[in-house]
């Protein structure tokens, strides 16, 4: 897929959305990708789990021995890469705050795991991420998001594959451009601004 067949994708299911928006991060952006928008609907979510399975190299594919993902947004997106790699696929959940593995989900030591996000932004999450897969004994090969927002700036310490990288200004909360700050802000993601 090309990076236009994939905003063609999010446009599609209107989500690709404009106006002031509070990410995950806490940082402030005037383009914001609502990736369960796009990942509703079954046949897209498996489009675009084929695109991105594709842009990984053949070395690490080849290694893949598991899939895991954060949740919230990480378990539509890490479930559909599990399907197109033909590999089990589990999520990690944060009910104390920090990542870990539950619901019976169990990763034996040294497992060769792709780890998978929606959006990475500043990758803190898939640092935290990574982190809970080594603590559970696996090996975290690579990391694949359907876009990277980062500007290509996200050490995950890990090889990182995006389906796009999406160069969008973000600005702290104290730094919002005039024009940004005249719109009210929301919070479109899945958890509370660090």
């Amino acid at each position: 897929m090309t990076d236009e067949e994939i905003l063609a994708e999010f446009r599609a299911a209107d989500a690709l959305l404009e106006g002031h928006f509070i990410l995950s991060s806490g940082l402030r952006s005037s383009k914001y990708l609502q990736c369960a928008r796009v990942l509703m609907d079954p046949a897209r979510a498996a489009r675009l789990a084929e695109a991105l399975a594709g842009k990984l190299p053949a070395s690490i594919r080849g290694s893949i021995e598991a899939v895991v993902s954060p949740a919230m947004g990480g378990i539509i997106i890490g479930h559909e890469m599990g399907r197109a790699l033909g590999k089990p696929a589990m999520f990690l959940e944060r009910p104390a705050g920090i990542f870990e593995l539950r619901r019976g989900f169990r990763i034996a030591p040294g497992t060769r795991v792709l780890m998978v996000e929606d959006v990475v932004t500043t990758g803190l999450s898939s640092r935290e991420a990574i982190a809970a897969v080594q603590a559970a004994g696996g090996e975290v090969v690579a990391e694949a998001a359907l876009v990277d927002r980062s500007s290509g700036t996200a050490d995950l310490g890990v090889p990182f594959v995006p389906l796009i990288r999406i160069d969008v200004p973000t600005y702290a909360a104290d730094a919002v451009p005039e024009d940004l700050a005249a719109i009210p802000a929301i919070k479109p993601g899945s958890r509370a601004a660090a």
